[in-house]
């Protein structure tokens, strides 16, 4: 074929913030597909604040990526050549395609995605592990009753702003809490959430007590530290902490900040439970299929950041992550749409 594969793979376990030391950049061949096999030419890969997580040894709920592979990432591609009976040249899918530009695969962990039912980058966000990580996370573990009052913290983020409207949607009272005035202004006035707090320039507790005088009834943690701290010492009685990621504690050097007031779990008789969106595999056409309903009628909206960079710009915009730089779920366009 003639194709070159452009791609980033592990080089070493990185401590603190990912450097451009810890990748290796690599252009090879194009295989072309074995029998039962298609390629993939990727178009949008899925940057993630777990990426971090899948780069550090030791165990955890998936196995870290190897030194010396190809960076995992979800992603959406096009199908441009298959001997696989199930797929046929032009099928859009995703999957698990890594930080390349093209994917080898046998078919298995893809699905097929329709470009005339949503843009391609949705099936990354809200159709796609976010949307599931919210939908399941939200409603399974959180469990939200009407008139209840749900915090959501990383609330201008890929999960966060989905739950946050998945709240609004089952009749919640939804306070976020995000990182400065324009993301504060975006979820409240484009999202619909009825407050938000700056932790940037406010005081969480404080600003918890004035929001949500009542108390807390769930949180939704995106971020851990002292804002899972604040949220603790403001629980109602019954809350349920859903804990799905501590982007503050990410890229720590030294020993990561367990939570000071977890005696307020005993106090409220309030529970906090782990969520990991992979234990829902099985369920997820029920979430995409009530997600996509809600798309269409307009009551939840698909917010992407989209960096157009080719594959070259992956170090770079993975670190948009850590520095709070993106709104939504932050997307790099490596190929033609």
């Amino acid at each position: 074929m003639g194709r070159t594969n452009r791609q980033y793979r592990l080089a070493k376990r990185p401590v603190g913030l990912p450097a451009p030391s810890d990748w290796d950049y690599v252009e090879q061949p194009v295989a072309e597909p074995g029998e039962g096999q298609l390629l993939i030419e990727v178009i949008y890969l899925s940057l993630d604040p777990a990426m971090r997580g899948w780069m550090n040894e030791g165990r955890s709920y998936i196995p870290p990526v190897e030194i010396g592979a190809v960076m995992r990432a979800g992603g959406v591609g096009r199908v441009i050549a298959s001997r696989n009976p199930q797929y046929v040249v032009g099928d859009y899918v995703s999957g698990a395609l890594g930080v390349q530009e093209y994917h080898l695969s046998d078919g298995r962990g893809l699905t097929k995605v329709d470009p005339e039912q949503a843009p391609l980058p949705v099936y990354l966000g809200v159709l796609g592990m976010p949307g599931m990580t919210a939908y399941f996370g939200l409603l399974d573990i959180g469990r939200p009753e009407r008139g209840q009052t749900v915090v959501v913290s990383g609330a201008a983020g890929a999960v966060g702003s989905v739950v946050g409207q998945i709240a609004k949607i089952n009749g919640c009272r939804v306070i976020g809490i995000a990182g400065g005035e324009r993301k504060c202004r975006l979820v409240v006035e484009e999202l619909g959430f009825d407050a938000c707090i700056d932790y940037k320039s406010e005081d969480v507790r404080k600003a918890l007590h004035e929001a949500a005088p009542d108390g807390v009834d769930v949180y939704f943690d995106n971020v851990g530290g002292d804002i899972l701290d604040a949220v603790l010492t403001r629980l109602a009685r019954g809350a349920r902490i859903v804990i799905c990621g501590a982007i503050s504690q990410y890229n720590a050097t030294d020993q990561v900040k367990g939570p000071a007031n977890y005696l307020s779990l005993l106090v409220n008789r309030a529970s906090m439970t782990g969520m990991v969106v992979f234990d829902y595999a099985g369920r997820y056409p029920e979430a995409t299929t009530e997600l996509a309903g809600w798309l269409s009628t307009g009551k939840l909206r698909s917010l992407e950041d989209v960096v157009d960079g080719g594959v070259q710009a992956f170090p770079d915009t993975l670190l948009r992550l850590f520095n709070g730089d993106n709104t939504g779920k932050l997307v790099l366009q490596v190929g033609t749409a």
